[in-house]
């Protein structure tokens, strides 16, 4: 019960971020936004970690695959689609597809068993749900 109330405070802190950072960039420009939200996170990891756990950063050069590492550059990349997404269809309509192409994407790691996921079977009552969910986005868009 505990991650599914997580996983709302993380959906509502990204759409509710999404719009902070549109409204940035409408002043500073996108990449500026971009470093300074990327900054400020890391500012706040590093105050976290010094009151926190203090584990050893050595511990990332031991991270297999070295892919794995490259989280921060997505966080970039994440970051800027967001802010445009919004910025282009307003925050309703970018983070519902946002949220779909994020589930399609996750179900598909998860079948194929990409990136060191445990393969899962395909289920059909997963593909309804994605499509259910595409349609919602149709009809919300629907004039």
């Amino acid at each position: 019960m505990v991650g599914f109330f997580i996983a709302l405070i993380s959906g509502a802190l990204m759409s509710i971020q999404g719009v902070f950072n549109t409204q940035v960039t409408k002043t500073s420009g996108i990449w500026v936004a971009n470093a300074f939200v990327q900054f400020s996170a890391f500012l706040v990891c590093m105050a976290a970690w010094l009151f926190t756990d203090r584990s050893s950063f050595g511990a990332l050069l031991k991270v297999e695959p070295k892919y794995m590492l490259l989280g921060g550059v997505m966080g970039a990349g994440i970051t800027y689609t967001v802010i445009k997404g919004m910025e282009l269809l307003g925050p309703a309509r970018a983070v519902m597809i946002i949220v779909v192409s994020q589930l399609i994407i996750a179900y598909l790691i998860e079948l194929f068993g990409l990136f060191g996921v445990e393969k899962q079977p395909l289920e059909i009552r997963k593909l309804i749900g994605m499509a259910a969910a595409i349609a919602g986005i149709i009809i919300f868009k629907w004039k």
